[in-house]
């Protein structure tokens, strides 16, 4: 039997951790049935993922083709490379988009992100995308969506990473974002049609986002938040994790300050981030940031984003960049409020 439609049938058998495992341990070329058998995987599951292989396989493939979706295993030259490395690879993926052999960094964090992790997203998403490097999350709200969102403004390549089947939109409230993000990027989900999102299905759907990548980045998190279980995978499959520093009065902060506690690189910088996957930037990419807003903050001042604007006469989220740009390149440093004050020793200050 084909090993695409055996793989296929596996999963519509419900099969899990352990014959996912099973799977990745047989040798490329082998007739997975006959090998499985003689490793006494679960019979019954061998027997229905057979049964299943035929009609019910073929039905699968044409109903997601017709949606745009294309059914993906690891001997296809499109499967991403990395993913078929790690302790636990899907027995397959639905894929809508295209797939490159570009580099990719996932970022991720909490969907109850804080204006500043947004914005912090939104910017990496922005740089990365600028750099040609694909950006992948979990289209979740919050961090991912910022993320998503960036690197399709800066006209780069996102993947979305989902934890429910090709036809269940999660949360559904991005139907136009997925839209988006299929038209330049893709799609990926190792669940078969009709999986709703069941809240099992994240934690597991995480060593994906830290497979794909040869980076995680997070931005935010609370003490228990899955992008920490991502940060964990990311480790034990030797990906390099970066955090990035937050206030330590936020709770969306313990979890990148504990990461950077144990060992994780701190991302105070884009260029962090393209040192850590050996990517030269953009030229555009390689100026400082527009230090020109430090002239409106004097020193011993603390000014929101919006006074900051008034008083140099730009558009508020234009400030708001510079800002997050400027903090993370050391020039001013972020409040506990929410203001923003120039850190001791800048230009102005002399």
């Amino acid at each position: 039997m084909e090993d695409r439609l055996f793989r296929l049938g596996m999963l519509l058998a419900g099969g899990g951790p352990r014959i996912r495992r099973q799977v990745a341990a047989v040798p490329a070329g082998s007739d997975l049935g006959i090998v499985l058998a003689e490793r006494q995987a679960p019979r019954a599951l061998l027997v229905t993922a057979r049964e299943l292989a035929g009609a019910e396989a073929a039905t699968v493939l044409d109903r997601t083709a017709r949606a745009g979706w294309r059914w993906l295993v690891p001997s296809d030259e499109e499967f991403p490379s990395l993913l078929g490395t790690i302790t636990d690879p899907p027995l397959g993926l639905f894929v809508r988009g295209r797939i490159t052999s570009a580099k990719t960094v996932t970022v991720v964090g909490s969907r109850k992100a804080t204006p500043y992790g947004r914005q912090v997203a939104r910017l990496l998403g922005e740089e990365l995308a600028g750099a040609g490097v694909v950006v992948i999350s979990g289209m979740a709200r919050g961090i991912d969506e910022s993320a998503h969102r960036g690197a399709i403004a800066r006209g780069g390549a996102s993947w979305a990473v989902w934890g429910t089947g090709p036809d269940r939109i999660y949360p559904p409230e991005h139907r136009e974002l997925a839209e988006e993000l299929a038209a330049d990027g893709a799609l990926l989900t190792e669940y078969p049609p009709g999986t709703p999102p069941r809240r099992h299905h994240f934690p597991e759907r995480n060593r994906i986002l830290a497979g794909l990548a040869m980076a995680v980045v997070v931005v935010e998190a609370a003490a228990r938040s899955g992008a920490l279980v991502t940060a964990r995978l990311a480790v034990e499959e030797g990906r390099e994790v970066l955090a990035v520093p937050g206030n330590i009065f936020s709770e969306f902060s313990v979890g990148p300050n504990t990461l950077i506690r144990v060992g994780a690189r701190p991302l105070l910088t884009p260029r962090d981030l393209f040192e850590a996957i050996d990517v030269m930037p953009a030229p555009d990419q390689q100026l400082p940031p527009d230090e020109g807003l430090l002239r409106f903050i004097a020193a011993g001042e603390s000014l929101t984003a919006d006074e900051i604007a008034a008083r140099a006469q730009v558009d508020v989220a234009a400030a708001a960049g510079d800002l997050i740009a400027l903090e993370l390149g050391g020039s001013v440093r972020r409040e506990p409020d929410g203001r923003y004050a120039r850190v001791r020793g800048t230009p102005a200050d002399d």
